[in-house]
C-alpha cells in the first residue's frame, strides 16, 4: 500500500498544475510513480523531471545502454515499479532477455556486447563500492568515451533517486502486476 498518494488534481495549486501539465506534454505523456509523489513538492518535481528527461531521452547513451543502467539500479534497490516500467523497454532496446532475468534474480549477467558489459560492471561497481577504481575508470573511458561516462554517472544518480522515492513511499508496480523482487527487509 503506498504511503503517499499523488495530489488530487482538483486540489493542485498553480505550480503543481504547471509542472503536472509540463510532464504530460513531454515524452512521458503522463504523471505516475515518483513524479506523482514529487508533485507534493512541485519545485522538486519540476527540476527532477527535467533531469530525468535528459537522462532518459537526451543523453549520449544509446537506449540499450541507458536502460541497462536503469535496470542495474532498479535491481540493486529492488524497485518493482522501476523494473516493471523499464525491463520491457530494455529488452526492446537490445538488452538480452537472459541478462535482464539474471539481474532480476541477483545473478551476474553475461553480455555478448562489450559496451553493455561495461555499463553493467561500472554501475554495479559504483553501487557496491560507492566509487570507481582507477583501472575500471580507464577501461570505461577507453570504451565509452568521456561524454558517455559522465552521462552514465548521471543516469545512475537519477535512477537511484527514483528508486529511493519509490521504495520510501512504497509505490508498487501497477495493480495486477506481480512483484519482481522479494521483500525489502534485510541487509543488503
Amino acid at each position: 500500500m503506498p504511503r503517499l498518494l499523488p495530489p488530487d488534481p482538483q486540489q493542485m495549486d498553480d505550480h503543481q498544475r504547471r509542472v503536472h501539465d509540463a510532464i504530460v506534454a513531454g515524452p512521458r505523456g503522463r504523471v505516475r510513480g515518483p513524479l506523482a509523489v514529487w508533485l507534493h513538492r512541485p519545485g522538486l518535481a519540476e527540476h527532477a523531471q527535467a533531469l530525468g528527461r535528459y537522462c532518459r531521452y537526451d543523453s549520449s547513451l544509446s537506449p540499450a545502454l541507458s536502460e541497462l543502467a536503469i535496470l542495474t539500479i532498479a535491481a540493486w534497490w529492488k524497485s518493482d515499479f522501476e523494473w516493471w516500467a523499464h525491463a520491457p523497454i530494455a529488452v526492446q532496446a537490445g538488452v538480452p532477455t537472459q541478462a535482464v532475468d539474471a539481474m532480476r534474480r541477483g545473478i551476474r549477467p553475461q553480455f555478448p556486447d562489450a559496451e553493455q558489459a561495461m555499463v553493467h560492471e561500472f554501475a554495479s561497481t559504483l553501487l557496491r563500492r560507492r566509487e570507481i577504481p582507477d583501472e575500471l575508470y580507464e577501461r570505461a573511458l577507453a570504451l565509452l568515451g568521456r561524454d558517455r561516462v559522465v552521462d552514465l554517472v548521471g543516469v545512475c544518480g537519477y535512477y537511484t533517486l527514483i528508486s529511493m522515492t519509490l521504495n520510501v513511499f512504497r509505490i508498487p508496480a501497477p495493480e495486477g502486476e506481480a512483484p519482481r523482487f522479494e521483500s525489502q527487509d534485510g541487509e543488503v
